[in-house]
C-alpha cells in the first residue's frame, strides 16, 4: 500500500479523496446504518489523509478504504451502546438512492433498510467483512488486511453474516411486485380496510416505528398479522386524513413519504416476499426524516 504520491500536493490529495468519496460513504453507511455517522467518519478519514505521509502511499483508494472501515467499526462499537438506550425500535437512517442505487458500491448489496436492520444484530467486524465482500467485491485477502485478521477468519465472518441473513429474511419479490404490494397496502391502511390488510401482510409480519421518543410512535414492535392489521386500522382515522403522500425511493426500493402541514412526518418502507409484506418500517424520527428530505431534494 506504500510508494510515491503523484505530486504530494494538497490538491492531489483532495482529488484522490473526492474520487474515492462515494465508495467511502457507501462502506461507512452500510457498517453504521446512519448517514450522519458515516459523514462524521468521512470527515475524520479526510483529516487523517491530510496528515498522512502520502509520498509513502502506493494505493490511495486502498488506504482510504482501510481507514474508513476501521473508523466505522470503532464508531459502530460505541453506537451499539447508544442504541441500547434508544427509545423504541431503532431503524437505519434512510438515504435517497434514486441517483446512485449502489451508493458507491459495485452492486446494491446491503443497502436495503431490512438488510441494514438485520446486519445491526451482527458484531461490527462481521458486518464490515460482509459489506466489503458482498457490496464492494473486495477479495478475501484484502478484506483480511483491512480487518487485520486472517483470510480464513474473514471467510468465516462473511459466511456467518450470509447465514444470518438467509435465516432471518425470505427471498424478496421483484421491484415491480414490491411497489404493487406497497400500493395495495397504502390504500388499505388509509381507509382502515382490515380485510385487505390481512390479505397483503405475511402471517408473521412485524411493524417497527422509529420515533426516537420524540413523536407519539409505538415504542415496541407490533408482531403478527392480526395485531398489525388491527393496529393500523385503529390509527387510520387519526393519521391519514391530515396527510399527503408522495412516492419516493429509499435504499434502492420504492417508499412512501408522508407529510402533514407540509412537514415530513413519516417515511414508510417495506420488506416483501412471496408471503406478503414481512416488515413495515416507519421512520418518524424528525432528525432522520430531515436528513432524508434534505438529501432527496438536494
Amino acid at each position: 500500500m506504500h510508494a510515491v504520491d503523484d505530486s504530494g500536493s494538497l490538491d492531489e490529495a483532495t482529488r484522490r479523496f473526492v474520487e474515492a468519496r462515494p465508495r467511502l460513504f457507501g462502506i461507512a453507511y452500510r457498517v453504521l446504518g446512519s448517514a450522519v455517522e458515516a459523514e462524521d467518519v468521512l470527515q475524520e478519514t479526510w483529516l487523517r489523509w491530510q496528515k498522512a505521509d502520502r509520498s509513502d502511499i502506493v494505493e490511495p483508494a486502498a488506504f482510504l478504504a482501510t481507514v474508513t472501515t476501521r473508523l466505522a467499526i470503532n464508531t459502530a462499537q460505541s453506537a451499539r451502546v447508544r442504541r441500547e438506550a434508544y427509545v423504541g425500535p431503532w431503524l437505519p437512517e434512510p438515504v435517497d438512492t434514486s441517483s446512485d442505487p449502489q451508493v458507491g458500491a459495485e452492486r446494491a448489496e446491503a443497502v436495503e433498510m431490512a438488510v441494514l436492520l438485520l446486519l445491526e444484530r451482527l458484531n461490527p467486524v462481521e458486518r464490515a467483512a460482509y459489506v466489503l465482500r458482498e457490496a464492494f467485491d473486495y477479495p478475501y485477502k484484502q478484506v483480511a488486511a483491512i480487518l487485520e485478521t486472517s483470510e480464513g477468519n474473514t471467510r468465516q465472518l462473511v459466511s456467518r453474516a450470509r447465514k444470518h441473513l438467509a435465516t432471518e429474511r425470505r427471498e424478496q419479490v421483484s421491484r415491480s411486485q414490491h411497489q404493487r404490494l406497497l400500493e395495495v397496502f397504502l390504500t388499505a391502511a388509509q381507509t382502515g380496510d382490515l380485510e385487505t390488510l390481512e390479505r397483503v401482510l405475511a402471517a408473521d409480519v412485524v411493524s417497527y416505528t422509529d420515533g426516537g421518543g420524540i413523536r407519539g410512535a409505538s415504542r415496541i414492535p407490533v408482531v403478527g398479522r392480526p395485531h398489525v392489521s388491527k393496529y393500523l386500522a385503529a390509527f387510520a382515522p387519526r393519521f391519514w386524513p391530515r396527510s399527503d403522500v408522495s412516492w419516493v425511493e429509499a435504499n434502492d426500493r420504492p417508499a412512501v413519504l408522508v407529510r402533514s402541514g407540509g412537514e415530513a412526518v413519516a417515511l414508510l418502507c417495506i420488506d416483501a416476499s412471496a408471503q406478503g409484506i414481512d416488515r413495515l418500517m416507519w421512520v418518524m424520527n424528525p432528525d432522520k426524516l430531515s436528513s432524508y428530505v434534505a438529501s432527496s431534494s438536494g
